[in-house]
Order: structure tokens, then C-alpha cells, then sequence
């Protein structure tokens, strides 16, 4: 475990801030992603915990800058759609179009380097932008985006597809995504074997006052980082910090990816997360929708099951009848 504290130990860049808490609801409402965001910083944790000492972060979440349509211009839509619309079908909803001058869209998911690119290594670059290329036409098998089988985002993709919920119990955490769940074991326990690999990885991790640390291993490097082609190796190491506001309003996800077979350093992402309860303004593509039901006086609310749980469901809108 001190080894990943000192790999948790990098500095992360400090991206342009907005109060979430001032995004004004319309733009929720349509869908629209924001251009920037603030980052949570990290400290002490002083409101409120579950029995077994956790912060209470369960709750249903998503992310703010756009979808996965385009991993470094959140808001850019994917190069080269023949609908020139930035999104394919999606771009249906009216969320996915390029919006405005790229200076004024949001940053990229990558946050380091400060230039906003994945460090591929020559050979994975070109592999990349072949992923891209051949995304409206996949003549091969390799060019089918895995989430367009239902198969699981992996551990940082599923962080901005749909909205998700997280739900905690002794000694781990669990993300109940669209395509899959994700387990989160608080523990310095060893990790699966390496013979072992996971859409998801496997994970072990801890707190760290309002930040919760994890170190992910044994991924399959089967998972796209979005519909423009990253991606990542089967052995690359992920360390994540969620920096969780105190309010619990919303959370800062930084992750650090180290794969030396395919990058060439170390790269970090950063996504933001804003909580969403009861009466909050609904966006039909990106949010994790409340079903009302009683039982008693209780109101429960649920994730509405989406095409990718028991295919009973139009995928990417939903409403209640």
C-alpha cells in the first residue's frame, strides 16, 4: 500500500473552475455538457459516515462535460461521422454536435500532459486512429466499439457513459453501471492472480480523508476510453483518487494510467461527477433516472434498467408511462 500512496502522490493540474452548484438547471434539463468545471480539492473528511467509519458517498452520479463520443474534446463530437453531426444516432437527442470554437469547449479529458493528448508510443497511436477511422464502417471485428455489444466500459470509460449509482457496504464499495458493476475492495489484500483479467480490473483501495484511493490491476485492455479509439494495455496499472466534496454535491475522479508498453509516461485523466436526488433536473442521455415507488411512506428510487441490463428498454431515452 505505501507504494501506491507514493504513486497517488502526483501533482495534478488545476483545471479553469465553475460552481456546479450555479450550472443553471435548463442546461441539465437539455443535456447540454458544460465547459469546464471545478476541481474538488482534497482534505479532511467532516460530514457524514456509515457505521463501519466509510464517508457516506452512495447515491446515483454523473458526469458533466459530455458523453464518450470523443475522449480529448468531451464536447467535439467523433471526427469523420457521415451525419456530420458529432454523434451518429445519438447526435438525434441534439447533445452530441460540436459546440462553438474548440477553445471554448471543455478540456480534455486528459489533464496531464498539459497539451491534452494521450502519449501513445508511435505504433499505438496509429492503432488508434485506425480504431477511429473504421468506427462508422467496422469491417473487422477489432473496429466494433465494445459497448455497442453491451460489453462493460472498463474503469474509466464507465465513469462517463450513462449515470451510475454507488452503493457501500463493509469493506467495499460497488458501481452499479448501464453495461456492468464494479466492485471496490477496501483492503491492501493482494491482488487476482495476473492469469486473471477483468473488463473492470481489480481493485483494492482505501481512504484517504475525502479521497478514496484505489489501485486497479488485472484489466483485459479489451475496453475503448471513447468512440475516438483509446484505449489502453491489458498490463497497465490504474491508480484513482475520487476527491469527494464534503457537501456531497459532487466528486473529482483522477486517474493515473502507467503503461510503458503502450505510452510513453505516465498520463493522467481527470473527470468531474455531480450527485443527482430527488427533483433534479432530468437529461434523457446522461443521468441516472428515478423511478418513483412507495412502500409505505418511503418514496425508493431506482435506476431505470437500460437496453444493456435486460434489453427491455430504448436505449438512451426512456420515459415513465
Amino acid at each position: 500500500m505505501n507504494k501506491l500512496k507514493r504513486l497517488t502522490g502526483r501533482r495534478l493540474l488545476m483545471l479553469a473552475p465553475i460552481l456546479l452548484s450555479g450550472v443553471p438547471e435548463y442546461l441539465l434539463a437539455q443535456g447540454q455538457w458544460l465547459p469546464t468545471f471545478e476541481v474538488v480539492p482534497s482534505g479532511e473528511w467532516t460530514a457524514a459516515r456509515l457505521e463501519d467509519g466509510q464517508p457516506d458517498i452512495q447515491g446515483h452520479w454523473s458526469n458533466t462535460v459530455g458523453n464518450q463520443d470523443n475522449f480529448t474534446d468531451p464536447r467535439g463530437g467523433i471526427p469523420g461521422d457521415p451525419t456530420g453531426a458529432g454523434g451518429g444516432g445519438a447526435a438525434a437527442i441534439g447533445t452530441n454536435n460540436p459546440v462553438g470554437d474548440r477553445r471554448q469547449r471543455a478540456p480534455s479529458r486528459v489533464s496531464d500532459p498539459v497539451g491534452g493528448e494521450v502519449p501513445f508510443q508511435p505504433w499505438a497511436r496509429a492503432l488508434q486512429q485506425e480504431f477511429l477511422a473504421n468506427f462508422f464502417n467496422p469491417t473487422k471485428e477489432q473496429y466494433i466499439e465494445p459497448l455497442a455489444r453491451c460489453a462493460p466500459g472498463g474503469p474509466i470509460k464507465s465513469l462517463y457513459w450513462h449515470g451510475y449509482e454507488i452503493r457501500q457496504y463493509p469493506g467495499y464499495i460497488v458501481f452499479m453501471f448501464n453495461s456492468s458493476s464494479r466492485i471496490i475492495h477496501l483492503s491492501d489484500a493482494p491482488h487476482l492472480p495476473e492469469s486473471v483479467s477483468l473488463w473492470n480490473g481489480d481493485s483494492r483501495g482505501y481512504w484517504e480523508g475525502n479521497t478514496l484511493v484505489v489501485d486497479v490491476r488485472n484489466n483485459n485492455g479489451k475496453a475503448r476510453l471513447a468512440r475516438t479509439g483509446e484505449f489502453h494495455g491489458p498490463n497497465a496499472q490504474i491508480t484513482e483518487r475520487y476527491v469527494f466534496a464534503n457537501d456531497g454535491s459532487a466528486y473529482t475522479y483522477h486517474a493515473t494510467i502507467d503503461d510503458p508498453e503502450v505510452f510513453t509516461r505516465p498520463w493522467t485523466v481527470t473527470i468531474p461527477a455531480i450527485r443527482y436526488q430527488e427533483g433534479s433536473p432530468l437529461n434523457g442521455w446522461h443521468y441516472p433516472a428515478f423511478a418513483a415507488e412507495h412502500d409505505g411512506d418511503e418514496l425508493i428510487n431506482e435506476v431505470w434498467e437500460r437496453t444493456c441490463v435486460e434489453n427491455n428498454g430504448n436505449h438512451g431515452k426512456v420515459s415513465i408511462q
